[in-house]
């Protein structure tokens, strides 16, 4: 099963980012613009900045809890944002 880290960006609010892991990335950019996420409803639309796609579901969320950590969000401001 493939699974995505993603990271999108708020279009009103662009200092607003969010991290999340998904198996199914557009329903889940979908859900986000819809207002079905009660971490990213305020700030919508969304959009997506960058996706990786990963074939282990393990390395897939240790990788977005690194994101979700200080040196990850250091990592996202430099390379992404």
């Amino acid at each position: 099963i493939i699974s995505h880290v993603y990271l999108i960006q708020s279009k009103k609010f662009p200092e607003k980012i969010y991290v999340g892991f998904t198996k199914h990335l557009t329903n889940r950019l979908k859900a986000h613009n819809a207002g079905h996420s009660i971490y990213t409803m305020r700030y919508k639309p969304w959009e997506l900045i960058i996706a990786v796609e990963f074939a282990d579901i393990d390395k897939a969320k240790k990788f977005e809890k690194y994101l979700k950590t200080v040196s990850g969000k250091a990592f996202l401001k430099r390379h992404f944002l």
